[in-house]
């Protein structure tokens, strides 16, 4: 896997994020450096985490599915880009009160906006990757998109946020196709 494939993957992991900071941006007229950096630094360790842990639970039995691999990473790249493009038409509004800002508030809204991240770890683990510096890469990536998504919510509000979610969707169905289309049509090239 690239290192500019690794950036887009780290990119669509973190429009979840990017949302969803978007909504925490549109509660504060003048949101201060707390309330723009913590949420990115929140969203980025989990976004961080859940791929290590992801890799981690897939090296222990990717060699027991090793000729399954690449449509297992189609499958989960497609599944988690699907979803990302039909939440992005959905009408539903994300509720955020002030609590969001608060430590329980923030954790489990890091946990939900990483939980994909978990099944592309998993896909890691199927290929040469460095997964220390993919995490790290991930991680970067969405702390810097959350914090932009803070400063956007609290200057634009919603207008962007479903944008992000089906262009972030559509490339991981992308990456999932090259994954597939490489392993079936150029492996023996």
């Amino acid at each position: 896997m690239s290192l500019f494939e690794v950036i887009l993957i780290a990119i669509s992991l973190s429009m979840d994020a990017f949302a969803v900071s978007i909504t925490l941006g549109m509660q504060d007229k003048k949101p201060g450096i707390g309330k723009t950096l913590i949420p990115g630094i929140y969203f980025g360790f989990f976004q961080a985490l859940m791929p290590l842990i992801g890799f981690y639970a897939g090296t222990h039995f990717a060699y027991r599915i090793q000729h399954l691999d690449h449509w297992i990473a189609f499958a989960l790249l497609a599944l988690i880009g699907g979803k990302m493009i039909k939440n992005s038409f959905s009408k539903e509004e994300e509720k955020v009160s002030e609590n969001s800002f608060l430590f329980m508030a923030l954790l489990l809204l890091a946990i939900a906006t990483s939980i994909d991240a978990f099944a592309v770890g998993i896909t890691f683990s199927f290929f040469n990757v460095n997964v220390f510096t993919t995490i790290i890469i991930i991680g970067l990536i969405t702390l810097i998109i959350s914090i932009v998504g803070v400063k956007i919510g609290n200057v634009f509000g919603t207008k962007y946020k479903s944008k992000a979610e089906f262009i972030g969707g559509v490339v991981l169905i992308i990456i999932g196709l090259r994954i597939l289309i490489e392993h079936l049509f150029l492996k023996n090239c």
